[in-house]
This record gives structure tokens, sequence and C-alpha cells, in this order.
């Protein structure tokens, strides 16, 4: 006779609680970490938090009107999108509407200011030389730049220091010759053509002022502009630099790390944004550096940057610095005091994590391959998608009702096992949106509260198919606890093949989709996962348990499980044939 087989099986039914006890503590750590997080709600998307529409209208330079095309606007679409999510903003949308328009909507939320500030600010990233700077609202003097000058790097790529230090007052200012030469110097360098790292694929046409007599009179002019510049002034900010060309001397503003507005005479454009092929903000903890900024330039990139540091190295201060410039405004004006030559560079300072990571995303993602200008910008309201939300959530709250009162009449007893497991289902969903909103930037919008609503169903479709399978087992005559994992194995291969199918389309939506249809796809492939987690580690073990006690296993007829009602046969006996006397 065959003996049945000890084992595995035999080992799961008799230890279903340690699968218990891992779910439930499971759930004890995140919900720990979601208080201990300060983030108990999960982040809302737009339509629900509400937040800006920025609406930005691409204008092309002079001459340049086929720069408005398909790729060009694609491209921009994506800088823009990594821009914003670089900031930690999550379900931000970005997309083209129309030939010329670009819709960008950010919700409301911690970074939702910068992310506005930089997603308006779309001009073109350039790497200018400073040849003089002051703070603005001064007497016309140009008095030494904030930064100072700090200690080599012993890297082989150099270093870029913005750290400012405070100077006094009557601390000597480069003369009005200094920069005047400086001017006219760069002005007349700019007469001549010249490979610039600006406007790629632009030559360096040669500037009408060819002579140096009048290259020396356009720097006077600079300078007198530089001298009535008032940077304090946000009309004036705003139109400084307009209809500048990136191979011509420009004027700028910035803040300095007080907090005070600073002018600028800038250089020709050296290198531009293009020529960064990734930057980062860094905590360094070897020094006392702290927080830096390291940028990794492109092969062509890197040989611009040795360069123009190459030449600023020999220079005094301000002429040994080079202004970070992004819309017209500039970022960094780190000085160097050698060539960088590695193709990377780091830039340290008074950094602060919030101004490392902001000055990096604007290095990462600030080269646009056209200039937008914003045409509106408005304030988008929550209380459409509050109401949509509360619609929705009723809409949910119903179908759930239906479900638990089709488990009451249909499974009886089964229906506390299955309602017990959508509680834990829903713990987990809940605290893992609440932690996802920090951790990733995940934003739970109409979609999404959508996607969590038809995971209800897939939820409660594995326990019926598993409660249905133990049924069919009883109605073949065997008792609950040899019921309960016989049929296990075939109810695992369709829980199993049917998530995979659901979370399958959940990813290939994801991937092929964008905006609020993927908050719908991520929730949707996130509970599926969580099913097959409750139903392996939760739902089956407790059904194991319950099995011993005799309310199910004497087949109450409240239990659901009830062999009389479910028309159960009577167990299968092999009886002797009586011996026949003449065959013995």
């Amino acid at each position: 006779m065959a003996t049945p087989k000890k084992g595995r099986n035999a080992s799961a039914q008799s230890k279903p609680g340690r699968s218990l006890a891992l779910i439930l503590i499971a759930i004890a750590a995140l919900t720990g970490g979601m208080f201990a997080s300060g983030h108990t709600k999960p982040r809302l998307g737009i339509d629900l938090a509400g937040g800006t529409s920025i609406t930005l209208r691409a204008v092309p330079e002079a001459g340049n009107e086929a720069a408005i095309n398909k790729t060009n606007m694609d491209t921009a679409v994506s800088i823009m999108e990594r821009r914003v999510n670089g900031l930690g903003v999550s379900e931000s949308e970005v997309q083209t509407q129309g030939r010329e328009n670009i819709i960008v909507n950010i919700p409301k939320g911690t970074n939702s200011e910068q992310a506005r500030k930089q997603v308006g600010t779309t001009a073109k990233l350039y790497f200018r030389p400073v040849l003089a700077t002051e703070i603005a609202g001064g007497t016309g003097t140009a008095s030494p730049s904030p930064s100072p000058t700090g200690s080599p790097t012993d890297k082989p790529s150099g270093k870029a220091t913005d750290k400012p230090e405070a100077t006094d007052k009557g601390s000597a200012s480069p003369s009005a010759s200094t920069q005047g030469r400086a001017v006219t110097d760069a002005l007349k360098a700019d007469a001549t053509p010249s490979a610039s790292a600006s406007d790629k694929g632009d030559k360096a046409s040669p500037s009408p002022s060819g002579s140096g007599g009048t290259a020396e009179a356009d720097a006077k002019a600079l300078q007198a502009k530089y001298a009535k510049l008032d940077c304090t002034d946000e009309k004036t900010r705003s139109s400084v630099g307009d209809g500048v060309k990136a191979s011509d001397p420009t004027l700028a503003c910035g803040k300095n790390s007080q907090g005070q507005w600073q002018k600028y005479i800038l250089g020709p454009a050296e290198v531009d944004g293009t020529d960064v092929d990734k930057a980062q903000a860094v905590l360094n903890t070897q020094t006392a550096a702290g927080w830096t900024v390291t940028m990794d330039f492109t092969d062509g990139g890197a040989k611009k940057f040795a360069n123009i540091t190459g030449k600023l190295a020999q220079n005094q201060s301000p002429q040994n610095q080079f202004a970070i410039v992004l819309d017209g405004e500039v970022v960094s004006d780190p000085y160097v005091r050698q060539a960088l030559t590695g193709g990377n560079a780091e830039i340290s300072g008074n950094f602060n994590q919030q101004s490392a990571q902001d000055l990096s995303n604007m290095l990462s993602y600030g080269a646009l391959p056209l200039t937008f200008k914003v045409d509106s910008m408005t304030t988008v309201t929550a209380a459409l998608g509050g109401d949509q939300l509360h619609a929705g959530l009723i809409a949910g709250a119903i179908g759930l009702a239906l479900v638990v009162i089709y488990l009451l009449a249909y499974y009886r007893g089964l229906s506390f096992i299955a309602i017990l497991s959508l509680l834990v289902s829903a713990a987990l969903t809940y605290t893992l949106m609440a932690l996802l909103g920090p951790a990733i930037g995940f934003a739970l919008n109409l979609p999404a509260v959508c996607g969590a609503i038809v995971a209800i169903g897939i939820t409660a479709d594995s326990f019926i198919v598993y409660f249905e399978r133990v049924r069919d087992e009883i109605r073949e005559g065997r008792s609950l606890r040899p019921a309960v994992e016989r049929a296990w194995p075939r109810a695992r291969r369709t829980i199993l093949v049917s998530d995979f199918v659901s979370f399958l389309a959940a990813a290939v939506l994801f991937l092929v989709t964008v905006g609020k249809v993927q908050g719908f796809a991520f929730t949707l492939g996130l509970t599926t996962l969580l099913d097959v987690v409750v139903v392996f580690l939760f739902t089956k073990p407790l059904l194991t348990l319950m099995a011993r006690r005799p309310f199910f296993a004497n087949g109450h007829k409240w239990s659901g499980l009830d062999p009389k009602s479910l028309g159960a046969q009577p167990p299968l006996r092999r009886t002797r044939r009586p011996v026949d006397p003449k065959e013995a």
C-alpha cells in the first residue's frame, strides 16, 4: 500500500503561524516607518491637491524659425520633465500643445515653487568668464567679487570654488582702467572669427566693431550701461541681456550667498549647457567641503572647459571666475586656480543640500534646444478633483459593500477570512502609498484611485478561486484539513497565472503611456503584487488554522463548508468481493 508523502506540505500545514507572523511584522514595520517619517498620508496629484499650470511658447532665434519642429519640441519636453522630477515633484505633466506650445502642470507640494521657477527658466545655459562684478546698487565702483581665493585641489580635474567670504568696505577694487581693458580685449577677441563654445553649429561672425577704436567705444558703452544697471529692480533684471548673442559680452544679474543682488559684465560664452554630460549634488564627508556639485563634460565640452579655465587661472579676482548663466541670471560664479583638464569639475562652497541640488538640476537640465516664453501661469483648484474623488470613493465603497454582501451570503463563515484578507491588503496598500510619496515621488491622482478600486475585484477573485477549490475537494468526500492542502496547489497556479496577466497589462500600460494613466497602471501593478503576498502569507495560512477549529472542521451549516449543502459524495471505500467456494 502506498503511504502518504510527508514533507514540505505537512510542514507548511503545521506551521502557518510563521507566515501570519511575517506579514503582521511587515505591516507593523511599514506603519511604524510611516509615522516615523511624518508622511502619514499619500501625496496627492494636481487633480486632487491643486497646483500650477504653465503655458510656454517656443521662440526661435532670428532667422532660425525652422528650429520649431517636432524633434526639438519633444527634446524640450523630455528635459523639462527631468528638470521638474529632479526636484522631487511627482505627477508633473509636461506635454506639447499644437506646434509651438508646451503645457506644464505642477502639483502643489513642498518643491512646487522652485519647480515653477526652474520650468519658467527655459533659456539656454552658458558658462561665461567674469570681466567685472559688484554689489547691485553700489556706487559704480566694482568691488571684489564675494568669491574668495581658495586652496587648490589635489584632484587631477581641479576644483572650482563658490564659497563667499565677507569683504571689508574699504577693500581694494579693480580700477576702471582694468575693467575697461578686460571688456575691450573681449570685444577685440570677438571681432575675429572664433570657435566659441556657444551656439553649437553657428559660426561666430566678425563683430561690426572690428577696429580697436570701435572696440574701445563699445567697451565704454557697455560699462556705461553697467554703471546704470540696477539689479534690484525686477523689470530691469527680466530684460537684461535680451537680444545679446552668446558670442558677445553681456550684462547679467545674480544673487550672492548673502542674498544680495550682484551685477556682472560677462565675456562671450565659452561653454554651453549641452556640453555638460552630467551634474549631481554630492555630500563630501571626507573633507569640510560639505555639499558640492560635480560636473562631467562631454568630450568636446571637456576641451572647451579646459581652455577657458586655463585662461581664467592666470587672472586676478574677479577675472579668474566664470559665471554659470541661465536665462540671463547668474546662478553661480565660482573661481578657478588651475586649468581643469580631466573632463570633470567640482564646485564647492557654502552649499546646503537644497542649493546644491538646485544648481545640479540647472546644470543637468538647463540646455534646451529652443527658447521659451511664459505665455500664462494659472493656479489649478482642487475643488473639481475633490468632488470627483468623493464620487469615486462613494462608488468604491458601494462596490466593496456589494462584494462583502456577496461573500457573506455565499461563503458565510469563509467570508470572515476574505474580509480580513481585504483589510490586510488595504493596510499594505495605504502604508506603501504613503511611503512611496517621499521615496520615489509617487502621488495619488484620480486614475490611481480607480486602479486601487479595480484591485478590490482582483483580490476578491483570488479568494474565490481558492475557496471554490476547497469546496470541490469537500464535494469529492474529503474532510476539511486534507481538502485545504490538496486544493492549494491547483488554486495557487490559477492565482499566479491570473495575477501575472494583470501585472503584465499594468506594466505595458505604464511603459507606453504618460501622465495620469501611468498612475492607474502603477497602482494596478502594485496592488496585484500585494494580492500575491496576501494570498500566500495570510489567506492560505489563516484558512489552515481555521480548518482546525470545530466550527469549520465539522462543517457547520454557517461555515460555508457544510458537506451536505455542498452535495458531497460519501467517501469512496474499496470493498472485498465474497470468495466463491469453487474458486477457493
